[in-house]
């Protein structure tokens, strides 16, 4: 919400106009105009936004489909926590290798037109991944689908995160990425409870596949029609200097890198995403509807949490809250490793969803209010970079543990690990720690655009 201050003018006074002031009744207490109201709906008001979020919507609910029955169906097929590890592992090597090019690419390129040729992708590889379910091919196959559907994703993320604060007026990023976790939370709550319905009554994933095809043409198709402001032109360095100028700004600003080192070491280590399957059918004893409602429940904790946090605005002490947020997201992740209870499971998961969701919002929050816009696709870039190592190698890694140790290890030894990690960036981050409220204002705006090279050592190497 933008603060204002109210400023007067006082023109020069005349002697007989000084005597009849003097002579007035003083008011020593002038009346103050009242603070703004926050507007929870602000994002909403903006048309761009609005279609953007509802492409947005579309394309989040059928991708969390895909990703629901692809872990059903590689579970099903094998009942290997391995091979399950595996598939997170094949989606986030390609967004590791490509996404410091891919963000250097969306900075220097139309970001709604990649916005859309990724879309397009994605409905592709799922259109395949249909094919190869009806096939009965081999998994080698789906592996190598996941693959393209990581090389899909190393631009799609830069240019969705770019793209999105050109689409709204000043002022109004904070709130819209309040709605932006909302709405995801929305997609992943809709998205695996369909995928369990859909195998649950036709027996099968690859009707689940041609969903997710059918709603990302959607996002590609609204992406075309978003008219975003000019982003003023920013002289930058071009080859590999120009890529890595993104992961510099982030390690010079450091509540941004403390944030982002948080988030990447807790879901690393606590994230239990992975071991879902595992714990639907062997722990927990449920259907592939179980396993939906299981997927959803995190999701649903997260959006109670993205209601709050939109209708109350900013933390007042935004560190503090995500040390803490960390913290109580390990201990949900201990409770859930150690669960047999189907509904005892699904609250820890809900908890630890609505915890972990603070932590979304403070990272987005930071990152682009506090980074200058012909920046905003490569810091976007390294921020995916953080984002599939922690999910998708998150996963492998609790893959494999669960492989030699069993599920049950697996994920309390990583809720521990998570108690342990925000001790140590509370520790090691000090700005982080002493975050105070965080508040997008005109000022922030001119201030990331206009700071000087010299402080952050970028663009001084020209176009």
């Amino acid at each position: 919400m933008i603060a204002s201050t109210q400023r007067t003018l006082a023109a020069p006074l005349d002697c007989d106009a000084r005597t009849r002031m003097s002579n007035a009744p003083q008011n020593p207490k002038p009346p103050s105009m009242p603070p703004a109201k926050h507007d929870a709906f602000a994002a909403l008001r903006v048309a761009n936004y609005r279609l953007y979020a509802a492409g947005f919507v579309c394309s989040s609910t059928g991708l969390q489909i895909m990703s629901t029955a692809l872990a059903w169906e590689i579970w099903d097929r094998t009942h290997d926590a391995f091979l399950l590890g595996l598939a997170g592992l094949a989606r986030a090597l390609p967004v590791i290798l490509l996404t410091l090019p891919a963000g250097t690419i969306v900075d220097h390129t139309d970001r709604k037109r990649v916005l859309a040729i990724t879309q397009f992708g994605f409905a592709l590889v799922a259109l395949l991944l249909a094919f190869a379910s009806l096939a009965d091919a081999s998994l080698t196959i789906t592996y190598l689908l996941l693959v393209l559907s990581g090389c899909v994703r190393s631009f799609n993320a830069p240019s969705r995160g770019a793209l999105l604060p050109s689409l709204l007026p000043v002022g109004g990023f904070e709130n819209a990425i309040a709605w932006q976790s909302g709405f995801f939370q929305f997609a992943a709550i809709c998205g695996p409870l369909a995928a369990g319905g859909i195998i649950w009554w036709t027996g099968s994933t690859e009707v689940c596949y041609f969903v997710t095809s059918v709603a990302c043409a959607i996002f590609a198709t609204t992406a075309l029609f978003l008219k975003p402001r000019p982003v003023a032109p920013r002289k930058s360095a071009t080859g590999l200097r120009g890529m890595i100028e993104g992961a510099e700004h982030i390690y010079k600003e450091k509540t941004i890198f403390g944030a982002l080192v948080l988030d990447l070491l807790a879901v690393l280590f606590g994230g239990a995403t992975a071991l879902l399957p595992i714990y639907a059918d062997e722990i927990l004893h449920v259907d592939a509807v179980g396993l939906g409602a299981l997927r959803a429940a995190p999701y649903v904790g997260a959006l109670v949490m993205a209601g709050w946090l939109t209708s109350r605005g900013g933390f007042e002490r935004a560190g503090v809250a995500l040390l803490w947020s960390v913290v109580g997201f390990g201990i949900c992740m201990i409770v859930f490793g150690l669960s047999t209870s189907f509904w005892l499971t699904m609250l820890a998961l809900a908890v630890g969803g609505a915890l972990d969701n603070i932590s979304v919002v403070v990272r987005h929050v930071l990152i682009q209010t506090r980074t200058p816009d012909g920046l905003r696709g490569r810091t976007t870039a390294v921020n995916s970079v953080f984002i599939e190592c922690s999910n998708e190698v998150g996963s492998f890694e609790s893959g494999v543990v669960a492989q030699w140790l069993g599920p049950v290890v697996s994920a309390t030894s990583g809720g521990v690990g998570t108690l342990a990690i925000a001790g140590f960036v509370a520790w090691a981050f000090p700005a982080l720690r002493k975050l105070g409220r965080l508040t997008e204002t005109p000022q922030d705006v001119v201030a990331a655009e206009e700071e000087a090279d010299p402080h952050r050592r970028l663009g001084a190497e020209g176009q």
